[in-house]
Order: structure tokens, then C-alpha cells, then sequence
């Protein structure tokens, strides 16, 4: 016996239909049929427009009556139609006075905000046909992955060592050596490569869907994109040119299959999401979705209709809003039940602060539905807590004890050290403590460190250029930032000289050391553990050839390197004393302070000294910490540019100090005397545990 609400009530040609569900909004497969649901304050009317896969024009064009609309949502159920090969869009009628806000345009098809998958992106570079005037149309998936019980890792934020990449980048190039290059599936055969090196979470650069051929252009032959995809589309859906198998329509099982077998492997995964703009651009951009939806709602628009660009992309969501934000917070939660992700990394998320005129809110809505949302709950979330309008919050970011900041502070703290600015003494007590004096009440957990990211030089080079080299954008240079911190270490770029490509590799293994070794949650951007280059070039958000991909070459070249990164991670692990959750430094069972800092003589460092000689000293109470013996570790940093004898602590009777790690070849040890002599621009690690 069928229920009265699973007969259709109306009729077109072949197709009939009925009134839909409201909830939940997009096209969902029902008994029967499939379920359409869209919302817009300000329209006049409504039509779902119905193609079959890959055909230009539609095969059927379906008006809303207005008894389909329930309040600002239009919803209907439509019957016989085959998920796998039909695709859909809608027009919608109303007031154009763009001066106002108002820029609907019935003839323009546009795409669903909440389409699970986006038609005409199925292989990455191929461009589409110039006349067609409707690219990106929904398409409709099955949710019903079999996850095989495989449940996340559950990693504590504090024990979080976070891999930053690109899925194209990772694994393009020629020498990946996978079947699948530059594909979610690709990055799956790299899975055994990071367990080697140790991470236990990879943060991946946007995998919504976007637009490679955003703005394209060409420099010196060679086509420049939107490679990193920092412009999205469509949030619901993966990016298709990023799975192998896009052509059969399987994207999003790529996708998942990925993530099961990271989190399969204890490897959780982050992705980097972008809410604070679309790709829809400024007041000359295209209409893809939202600004033929409600242009009113979902942008930050200023008196006279014009967007307001704190993201400096055109245009800035109005993230602040009911609907917007609810429309976040689903995208959130289907991406946690539906693809079981572990966190998200916001990018320029001071945005998301600002309210429906671009001023800054001390208690934003959206950011505290997402802190207390129960789907989250067990979500890692980070904030990229500045944009790009000059609103800086790191440290102050609104967090409910629950959001945690990518610390530029430590970034560029780390970077003047160590290249010998003497001035950032004091401040980097404070970094490798977990930075106290920005989240006291929040503890080290809310500090994201890192010295790289993909905004930015690389590791290598950080240390082999003292200038950007962003010639190949085609912007004469003009782009990325020129606030570097960077030192070339003697010259400029590729050298043969064996003395400076020494220095060279001893500041990378110094900044990574103190990396490790600080408190707070540590990141690298994927290749830095090989020395991979980008050529000089800091905003490589353009390039999809060899400047963005990594040179696999790099990791037999630099195996030394890498081999030290693996030693270090895992040297992070077995001591918990670094991944303390609190900045607890005082007095415990062993009789000694858990963190303490000292100059060349123990005991003796004026932290407001503006010094280059200095070390860490942490002591692990097994009792506190639960590990077998109580453990002193003590990290002396060199970066001065003349050699330095540091005198070690004493240490209770029955122990005794070995070196765990150096970063320069050199180093004399006379144990017997208590000395260490640590060379020019270096680190070297010791730990004490019982003989």
C-alpha cells in the first residue's frame, strides 16, 4: 500500500512531480524520485531546469507553482529521473537594480549551493567549450559508502603533527612513482611514505570544487590557473579534476576511499575550507550561484550595490548572516557524517568575525554555532586568524576553548632568530613555551606553529633567497609578499659553493629542531622534510608544472634530511613533556622546574637579554606523563655565528647525557667536564634518561 504523499500531484510532458520536502535542502534521491530544495528571500519565482548528462540544452524546464514554496524555500519531488545521468539548475526571476543588491537574471542557469558534485571540471586542464553558456550544473550522488567500521583516529589536538599539501602538487610529478598522479588515489599510494616520516595528519589544501580556468592567462607560453582552488565553487562538492575516476562520476568515492585508508593508517585529515569569498568575483565577475540566488544575503555589499573585499578576491561572504551561516554549518556537518573528516582549517577566518557591515564582532554567531555544534564536537578547528583588509586576531581570536590559530607571530619569530636577529630573544622564550602570552587561558593546543606553509617560500627556499622570484606569475614581480624574514645564507638562489649549501642545510634542520620541540601543535608544508624548491617563488597559486609540484628527486638527494625530520617526529612522540596541554613549567616530583631556559651557564639566561646563545631545558616527571623514567631533554641553540661552549645542567646521580640530534656535523662533547661545544648557527639536542 503507497502513502497519498508518493503519488505526483502535477504534470510535464513525461515527468511528474508533486511538492517536496524542505529539509534537506539540495537534491536528494527519495522513494520514487528525487527531491529538489533551494532557498531565496528576494526571488520571484522559481524554475528547475533538467539536462541529461554532458547535452547542452535541457530536456525538460519545471516552474515551482507557489504552493511548492513553503516560506523563502522552493522544494519539489520529482519522479522517474536517474540520478547517474541527470544533471540540474535552476533560473530564478526578479527585481535587477544591481545598484541595490538586486542582480536576478532568468536568463542565467545557476547552480545549486548545495550539489553534491558539479558537472564540466571531470578532468583536470581540460577546458571547456567556450560557448557554452551553463557550465557548472549539480549533479546527484548515492550516499552510501561502505566506511568498513573504520572510524577516525581520535587524536588528541596536542599530539597532532600536521602535514600541510596539495593533493595535485604531492604527487604530479614524474618521480611520485604512483599509478594516479596528481589524484586523491595518487595520494593513497603515498600513504606508507607519511607513516614513514611520521605525521599523523594531513591539512589538505582545498579539495572543494573550483575552477582551474578562473581568470586564465599566459606567460611566456606557459597557461597560469587557479591552482591552489582558494575560490570556490561549490562547498558540497569535491573536486572532480582531483579524482581519477571523475569520468565515471566517482569523485566523491575517491575521495572517501582516500580518507578511509588514512584514517586506517592513524592518519587524520583537515581540510582547508575557504568561506569568505566565492568564485563569483566582484561586480564583474560571473554568475555561477549565489549571486543569481540572493545576492542580497550571501554578500557583504556595500550602500551603493558593490561588494566589499576583505578577502581581496572580489567579494566577501556575508558569513554572519541566518542563512549563510546555517548554510556553513550544513556544509560542516555533511563533510564530518558524510566523508568523516577530523577538522578544518579556516582560511582568512577574521572574516567570518565581521557582521552584515564588515565591522568586526566580538561574539560572532557563526563561530560560536560552530564551536558548541554537536556534529563538531570532536572536530579540530584552526583558524587563519587575520584577512586580507588588515584585520589581525592571532591571539585574540573569538575561540570558546575550542579554536586554535595558525600563529603567524611564531612564524616570523622563528624566521628572524634564526637567521641571527637578536631582538626576537625574549619573544622566542615565549614561542617554544607554547606562546603563554597569547593563550594563557587557552593553553598551547590553541597554537598552530609552523615556519612554512603554501603561502609563502618554502623551507629550502627560506634559506636560499633573500628576495621573492615571482617573475613567472606574469605579475613583474608585483605579487606575494615581500616581508620574507629569509636569508640566502651568502647567495642568491642554486650554489655549488659546499660551505654555504652546509649553512643552508644546518638553518633548516635549526628551524625544524625548534619546530618539534616547541610547545603547541607542530606543522610542516609537505616537501620541506626533502628540501623541496619552489625556485624563489612565494605565491605560487598560478603554477601547475614543476615550481608547485614536488621533486621527488629531492628525497634520495636529501635523504640526510629527511632521515632527521623522521628522527625528530618521532622523538616528539615518545616525549609528552613537549606535548603538554597546559604551560605548566613549575616545580614536579623530580625536584626540577618542567621548562626552564638557560644561557651558555645553567641557570643563569635574562629572558630580556637579546641574546643568540640559549637553551630549553624540559624534564618529564614519569609519574605525571606515565612513561617509563623520568627523562631530561635539553635543546641548546647556536644562533650566533660563532662556535659557543655551553655548560649542561647537572642532573641527578644514576643519569647521564647523550646527544639525541644535531644539526651540524661538527660538535665536541666533553661529558666528562659538562661542556658542549656547539658550532656557529646550530642545535644540538641532549637527553638524559637513567643508565
Amino acid at each position: 500500500m503507497k502513502r497519498v504523499d508518493t503519488f505526483p500531484t502535477h504534470q510535464l510532458g513525461d515527468l511528474q512531480y508533486r511538492a517536496g520536502q524542505v529539509l534537506p535542502f539540495g537534491a536528494t534521491i527519495m522513494y520514487g524520485g528525487i527531491n529538489f530544495s533551494i532557498f531565496s528571500d528576494e526571488a520571484t519565482s522559481c524554475t528547475l531546469v533538467l539536462y541529461h548528462h554532458s547535452q547542452e540544452e535541457p530536456f525538460a524546464e519545471i516552474p515551482f507553482p507557489e504552493d511548492f514554496r513553503i516560506g523563502n524555500v522552493y522544494t519539489m519531488l520529482v519522479y522517474g529521473l536517474n540520478p547517474d545521468t541527470v544533471e540540474y539548475g535552476y533560473r530564478f526571476d526578479g527585481v535587477y537594480k544591481p545598484q541595490q543588491g538586486y542582480r536576478y537574471d532568468r536568463s542565467k542557469v545557476v547552480l545549486d549551493p548545495y550539489a553534491k558534485s558539479v558537472s564540466g571540471r571531470t578532468i583536470w586542464g581540460k577546458k571547456p567549450k567556450q560557448d557554452k553558456g551553463f557550465i557548472h550544473r549539480g549533479q546527484i550522488i548515492y550516499e552510501d559508502y561502505d566506511w568498513q567500521s573504520v572510524r577516525s583516529p581520535g587524536i588528541s589536538l596536542e599530539d597532532l603533527v600536521i602535514y600541510e599539501m596539495h593533493v595535485r602538487s604531492f604527487t604530479r610529478q614524474k618521480d611520485s612513482g604512483v599509478r594516479h598522479p596528481g589524484t586523491y588515489a595518487g595520494l593513497s599510494e603515498k600513504i606508507p611514505y607519511l607513516k614513514e616520516l611520521g605525521v599523523n595528519c594531513v591539512e589538505l589544501m582545498p579539495v572543494f570544487e573550483f575552477d582551474e580556468f578562473e581568470n586564465p592567462r599566459k606567460w611566456e607560453g606557459k597557461d597560469l590557473v587557479n591552482y591552489w582552488g582558494y575560490s570556490t565553487v561549490c562547498f558540497f562538492a569535491p573536486k572532480a579534476g582531483y579524482a581519477s575516476s571523475a569520468y565515471f562520476g566517482m569523485e566523491a568515492d575517491e575521495l572517501k576511499n582516500m580518507i578511509r585508508l588514512l584514517h586506517r593508517n592513524g592518519i587524520e585529515v583537515i581540510l582547508d575550507v575557504v568561506f569568505n569569498h566565492t568564485a563569483e568575483g566582484n561586480e564583474k565577475g560571473p554568475v555561477i550561484s549565489f549571486r543569481g540566488i540572493d545576492n542580497r544575503t550571501y554578500y557583504l555589499l556595500k550602500p551603493d550595490g558593490g561588494y566589499y573585499n576583505f578577502s581581496g578576491c572580489g567579494n566577501t561572504m556575508n558569513c554572519n548572516h541566518a542563512v549563510v551561516r546555517s548554510m556553513i554549518l550544513d556544509c560542516l556537518r555533511y563533510w564530518v557524517s558524510m566523508f568523516h573528516i577530523d577538522g578544518f582549517r579556516f582560511d582568512l577566518a577574521s572574516i567570518l568575525t565581521r557582521d552584515e557591515n564588515g565591522a568586526p564582532m566580538v561574539t560572532p554567531p557563526l563561530l560560536e554555532s560552530i564551536a558548541r555544534d554537536p556534529v563538531l564536537g570532536d572536530c579540530k578547528l584552526i583558524a587563519e586568524a587575520w584577512d586580507a583588509d588588515g584585520l589581525y586576531q592571532v591571539g585574540s581570536f573569538p575561540s570558546w576553548n575550542r579554536w586554535s590559530e595558525w600563529n603567524g607571530r611564531y612564524r616570523d619569530c622563528l624566521r628572524r632568530f634564526i637567521k641571527g636577529d637578536a631582538a626576537m630573544a625574549p619573544e622566542i622564550l615565549q614561542r617554544i613555551s607554547g606562546s603563554p602570552d597569547l593563550y594563557r587561558d587557552r593553553g598551547p593546543g590553541a597554537s598552530i606553529n609552523f615556519v612554512t606553509c603554501h603561502d609563502g617560500f618554502t623551507l629550502y627556499d627560506l634559506v636560499s633567497y633573500n628576495e621573492k622570484h615571482n617573475e613567472a606569475n606574469g605579475e613583474d614581480n608585483r605579487d606575494g609578499s615581500n616581508d620574507n624574514h629569509s636569508w640566502n645564507c651568502g647567495v642568491e638562489g642554486e650554489t655549488t659553493d659546499p660551505e654555504i649549501a652546509s649553512l643552508r642545510m644546518r638553518q633548516m634542520k635549526n628551524m625544524l629542531t625548534i619546530l618539534m620541540m616547541s610547545r603547541g601543535i607542530p606543522m610542516i608544508l609537505s616537501g620541506d622534510e626533502f628540501a623541496n624548491t619552489q625556485f624563489g617563488n612565494n605565491n605560487a597559486y598560478c603554477q601547475d608544472n614543476e615550481i608547485s609540484w614536488l621533486d621527488w628527486s629531492k628525497l634520495e638527494e636529501n635523504q640526510d634530511l629527511f632521515e632527521y625530520t623522521k628522527h625528530l617526529i618521532a622523538f616528539r612522540k615518545s616525549h609528552p613533556v613537549l606535548r603538554a596541554p597546559s604551560f605548566d613549567t613549575g616545580y614536579n616530583e623530580t625536584g626540577y622546574p618542567e621548562l626552564t631556559f638557560h644561557g651558555l651557564m645553567p641557570w643563569e639566561y635574562d629572558p630580556d637579554s637579546h641574546s643568540l646563545t640559549i637553551a630549553c631545558l624540559f624534564v618529564e616527571d614519569h609519574l605525571k606523563y606515565k612513561t617509563d623514567s623520568d627523562a631530561f631533554i635539553y635543546l641548546t641553540i647556536n644562533a650566533h655565528w660563532e662556535d659557543h661552549v655551553y655548560r649542561l645542567p647537572i642532573i641527578p646521580e644514576g643519569y647521564r647525557w647523550k646527544i639525541e640530534l644535531a644539526s651540524s656535523d661538527y660538535r665536541e662533547f666533553r661529558e666528562e667536564l659538562g661542556e658542549l661545544n656547539v658550532p656557529a648557527r646550530s642545535v644540538v639536542l641532549l637527553v638524559a634518561a637513567p643508565v
